[in-house]
């Protein structure tokens, strides 16, 4: 139960929360700043992936752009679909890759699966996106999303080494930028850092039940696939 108050009291309280919300953004363009002020590792490895039609390298994932997204979205090689809590994100990015590639950023999503069913999941769902499949090379494992065996599940394994995750699959998102005929790997993040780029949850926060999934198992468990609702 909220309180009701008149409309003078309303915006009294509003005012003083947009304060707040001013320190919030001032705060979240300073991270932002450092975020892109982080050094760049130069990417040694010749990754190359199964994509629709045939071999794609990393560098062919430009598509012709200085910098490229890429989602690692969980869909494990005997997975008959992807992650449910991916498809809810790839849902996000899916209207977002033409607004991406105005800005010379490609968008692109890489998983273990073999690339047919990569592609009978995209159809399944409606999009577009490029996808590929990491399942010959050790791109997944380079990059901390994918743990095979139980060796690659023991201890803290997943975020940096700050958490463990005990599935074979985990989502992230890493960044790369071109520059001088190099590839660099500029920004990786994965658990909660995926959150801001989830519309929906960040348009639900925003309603006064927020996301509402305190009592709930497991915070997603009221989730569905598009289709699936």
């Amino acid at each position: 139960m909220h309180k009701s108050v008149s409309h003078t009291d309303w915006t009294a309280a509003r005012l003083a929360f947009l304060e707040k919300e001013k320190a919030f953004t001032h705060a979240r363009d300073e991270l932002s700043a450092a975020r892109r002020a982080l050094p760049w590792e130069k990417v040694e490895t010749p990754y190359v992936f199964e994509g629709e039609n045939g071999p794609v390298t990393l560098g062919d994932l430009f598509r012709g752009r200085n910098q490229l997204i890429v989602y690692h979205f969980m869909f494990g090689p005997d997975w008959d679909a992807g992650c449910k809590s991916c498809t809810f994100w790839g849902d996000q990015f899916e209207r977002n890759a033409i607004h991406l590639r105005a800005r010379d950023t490609g968008l692109a999503l890489v998983s273990r699966a073999p690339v047919e069913k990569l592609l009978a999941y995209r159809r399944r769902m409606g999009w577009t996106m490029e996808w590929v499949s990491s399942l010959n090379s050790s791109f997944n494992q380079d990059f901390a999303v994918s743990f095979p065996g139980d060796a690659d599940r023991a201890g803290k394994n997943y975020n940096f080494g700050t958490i463990h995750f005990d599935g074979e699959e985990a989502p992230g998102l890493s960044v790369f930028a071109k520059e001088d005929g190099a590839i660099f790997h500029t920004y990786s993040t994965y658990a909660r850092g995926l959150d801001m780029l989830n519309s929906a949850y960040q348009l639900l926060d925003l309603v006064p039940k927020g996301r509402d999934e305190e009592e709930l198992e497991f915070s997603m468990t009221w989730l569905r696939r598009r289709d699936e609702y």
